[in-house]
């Protein structure tokens, strides 16, 4: 099994990606409350060059108050991630992590329709990007 999906867009803009990476999050109910620039922290902190790597922290506050109140620890597991990357060749990718991989270690079968809507969810948010 996968732990993420993902999709590489037709853009050659990083920033639009990350623009249209948030945009598509809001239309499914997710809001982005962490955006870490990756590439520019590693360079701060250890003087490293890395590629053009940004990781949304998004979370739809409904599902989430949902999941925590069935799984209280559950919250090691959110905000759901999405990554926007540049690779060598300039293409972006977006890929967004599967819920369901995440939640498959939690012990609490109550968990799965939350998983399996919000996996629904982020999927709709990738294919939507172009």
């Amino acid at each position: 099994m996968s732990y993420y999906f993902n999709k590489v867009l037709k853009t050659k803009n990083f920033d639009e990606a990350i623009e249209q990476a948030t945009d598509e999050l809001k239309k499914e109910g997710f809001g982005v409350l962490t955006q870490i620039d990756v590439k520019a922290t590693l360079k701060k902190k250890i003087d490293a060059d890395f590629k053009k790597y940004v990781i949304l922290g998004a979370c739809n506050p409904h599902y989430a108050h949902k999941a925590l109140k069935r799984e209280d620890k559950i919250g090691v597991f959110l905000p759901c991630n999405v990554i926007v990357e540049e690779h060598e060749n300039g293409d972006i990718e977006v890929s967004a992590v599967d819920p369901i991989a995440s939640m498959a270690t939690v012990e609490n079968d109550s968990l799965g329709e939350i998983a399996v809507e919000i996996q629904h969810k982020l999927k709709l948010v990738i294919d939507n990007l172009k």
